[in-house]
């Protein structure tokens, strides 16, 4: 079984299934909790499952590594967890499923404009065709259907940004740290600033007061333990052992997934869609590492 887990295309295989399925447990949770006390609770929890290994790994650090851990928690752990449910509230869970492909797009940028991490000019077009096909969907959808939003769309694309810039930093200023040790020590540092906004937010007298907490909270606590704490380790030891590139395009599967379950749970779902999600795909496809394994640096 350990040996399973050292194999790059089974890691991705898992990572793809479990955050393809955040999407619909997102919508089924924000049934009775809200965005901020859906976020501050898949922070605090995972930080309080993980505090025993990361609280020591933490008080070892330098620094600079607790600098850039920090900085690495708040766009990969603790940011998108809010952004996310704040945009399903108007955004449907298949289109925000889609709109998450953009993560190689964003690395691709991202390594640009602050890694010096040079591209090919098949990658730069990629990246234009992939915010193309974003734009598109969210444009277009709106226009078809009742529960998406433009503006709340921005929200997922956000998000995607915040992904990539967790996914560059690991890989150029966090490489020598274990992924076990990384995710526990990420979700420690906002652990504590987690649970002042759970606790603010009302998250307890909601889950006493409400018929359907229960239910929700079940929800809740898949998406916190599979696709928070469990899968964050899984991605951040497929990025140190490939790369940035290789390890968002879990992207690739992971909108198969999520408009999987958005029509089991009788979600509109629009053409536009396809032409934008096969838009977007198509620019991750044309952004993909070589065979050699590393990201091409090239002028």
């Amino acid at each position: 079984m350990g040996k399973a887990f050292e194999n790059r295309w089974i890691l991705l295989t898992i990572i793809a299934l479990t955050w393809g399925s955040s999407f619909i447990l997102i919508k089924k949770s924000l049934l009775v909790f809200t965005p901020y006390q859906i976020g501050s609770f898949r922070v605090a929890i995972s930080g309080l499952i993980l505090a025993y290994f990361g609280i020591p790994v933490l008080r070892k650090m330098n620094r600079k590594t607790l600098k850039w851990v920090f900085i690495t928690g708040f766009f990969g752990n603790f940011l998108p967890m809010f952004l996310f449910p704040i945009a399903q509230t108007r955004v449907s869970s298949s289109m925000a499923g889609i709109l998450d492909s953009l993560v190689p797009v964003f690395v691709l940028v991202f390594g640009f404009l602050f890694f010096g991490v040079r591209s090919r000019a098949v990658q730069i077009l990629g990246a234009i065709i992939g915010f193309i096909g974003a734009a598109m969907l969210m444009y277009f959808s709106n226009a078809s259907t009742e529960d998406s939003n433009v503006l709340y769309g921005l929200l997922v694309v956000l998000a995607t940004a915040c992904y990539a810039m967790a996914a560059l930093i690991i890989k150029e200023r966090l490489h020598h740290v274990r992924p076990m040790d990384l995710s526990a020590a990420v979700f420690s540092a906002w652990m504590v600033p987690s649970f002042l906004i759970l606790f603010l937010s009302g998250f307890f007298s909601t889950t006493i007061n409400h018929p359907e907490s229960i239910t929700a909270l079940g929800y809740l606590s898949i998406l916190t333990i599979l696709g928070t704490a469990i899968a964050m380790i899984l991605y951040y030891k497929l990025i140190q052992t490939t790369s940035p590139v290789f390890a968002s395009s879990v992207t690739y599967l992971l909108p198969i997934v999520a408009v999987v379950w958005g029509l089991i749970d009788g979600e509109r779902f629009s053409i536009w869609y396809v032409v934008g999600g096969l838009l977007i795909l198509w620019g991750v496809y044309l952004i993909r590492e070589k065979k050699k394994g590393v990201v091409p640096v090239v002028h």
